[in-house]
């Protein structure tokens, strides 16, 4: 049985670092290979590309995801305990949690929040000479999503918790200070969620049953035992987290529509392209490049034997942009999504397979949704300049943000 190919025997962490999102299809191009092995972080890690990848990936047969995730993930992006981390039943039980929340009439009801806010800011911005996006968009959310979660937020505290929110995103992917300052925000908003959780179990804290505070403190275990304190805490900022972490998908589709300009004008009209637009944002623009499994037991797949323990990357930029998927990969076109095949394995910006029993993320529906209503706010609520600027967006950062954070000047509200 022939060996996975090998990228040498030298740790190459730093040249991940180095590289960011082009380290996997990087190397599966000058390897001529969907599948080829490296070791980071001290492990000897597989490197898979690909829809047939894919799907591999998402068997749960083949990986688990428990103690997939790398130290620096858990201690910044993820938590402990959460979702993400869990297999079979515990991960199925878990999931229902959060797909219950996140249904059609909650994502309805928080995507109004959202542009309920998104009014508000367009007013305060045609007061200022120039707006620095990204902050801006991240505090839209989270005033909407702690609005929607029933999650108490005095207005003095709006811009400290998305602070944290968004540190915890933004040093996921980082090294050195941008790091740490994640790992301090995981830990400081842990014991403000925890406090939460814990008020609300008391009985000190009152608010609505329905609520995606009230419900994830009182979620059950399959067992019929409450959550950890902590646990729950981790999993009510994986709610909060990845709704703020959309405000980088606005931002990509903001730039978008600079290099496109006649988009604008297109999408202030067709409300059939917000979508296709959105999504073909969603396809150019991965926050993270590659997600994390291990191999659960020993097997072998292309006549290669992947050995039960190791760690096993799964390359999202790549497959997204994968030539053998998608035409011209590297343009913007987002007309290519009004007649995509909705595979389950081919877009997988959010993850693969089903998301009622798998790991797709159980958001990503909201995440469209959000796009697209953010989509109509910049292209037919208001009306801006973009100044000169630093947009350059290095594929080394990850999660990857332009260096100016997307400055805008003269914001006129629009009220056609």
């Amino acid at each position: 049985m022939p060996d996975i190919p090998r990228e040498g025997h030298v740790e190459r962490s730093l040249a991940l670092l180095g590289e960011g999102y082009s380290f996997i299809p990087e190397r599966c191009r000058r390897l001529n290979t969907d599948v080829f092995q490296v070791r980071l972080l001290m492990q000897n890690t597989i490197c898979m590309s690909g829809e047939e990848a894919a799907r591999l990936f998402y068997d749960e047969t083949r990986f688990q995801r428990e103690r997939a995730a790398p130290r620096m993930l858990q201690k910044t992006l993820f938590g402990q305990g959460g979702v993400q981390g869990l297999d079979d039943q515990a991960h199925r039980h878990r999931k229902s949690l959060f797909l219950g929340l996140l249904d059609e009439r909650a994502v309805e009801h928080m995507v109004r929040l959202a542009a309920a806010h998104w009014r508000c800011a367009i007013g305060s911005w045609a007061l200022q000479e120039r707006v620095t996006l990204l902050p801006e968009v991240q505090a839209i959310m989270t005033r909407a999503i702690c609005q929607w979660a029933g999650v108490p937020l005095a207005d003095a505290d709006v811009l400290h918790r998305r602070d944290q929110l968004a540190a915890m995103i933004d040093g996921a992917g980082g090294v050195g200070a941008r790091h740490w300052k994640a790992r301090k925000a995981r830990r400081e908003a842990e014991a403000w969620a925890g406090e939460m959780i814990a008020q609300v179990r008391r009985g000190q804290l009152t608010i609505e049953p329905t609520c995606a505070l009230a419900v994830v403190a009182t979620h059950r275990d399959p067992e019929g035992a409450l959550l950890d304190e902590r646990v729950a805490a981790v999993e009510l900022l994986n709610l909060l987290r990845p709704t703020v972490a959309v405000s980088r998908f606005v931002i990509y589709a903001a730039m978008e529509l600079l290099a496109h300009p006649h988009w604008r004008e297109r999408l202030q009209g067709d409300d059939a392209m917000l979508e296709p637009f959105a999504q073909e944002v969603r396809r150019l623009h991965a926050f993270f490049p590659f997600t994390a499994a291990r191999v659960r037991t020993d097997f072998e797949w292309r006549g290669y034997r992947f050995p039960k323990g190791t760690r096993v990357l799964l390359d999202l930029y790549g497959t997204n942009r994968d030539p053998r998927l998608w035409d011209d990969p590297e343009q913007f076109r987002p007309e290519r999504f009004a007649e995509w095949d909705g595979g389950a394995f081919n877009f997988i910006t959010q993850g693969g397979g089903d998301v009622r029993t798998g790991h797709r993320c159980p958001g990503e529906r909201l995440a469209i949704e959000l796009l697209k209503q953010a989509l109509t706010m910049l292209t037919r609520e208001m009306s801006y300049g973009v100044p000169a600027q630093d947009l350059q967006m290095p594929d080394s950062r990850m999660p990857s943000q332009p260096e100016s954070l997307f400055v805008i000047s003269d914001v006129t509200p629009r009220r056609d």
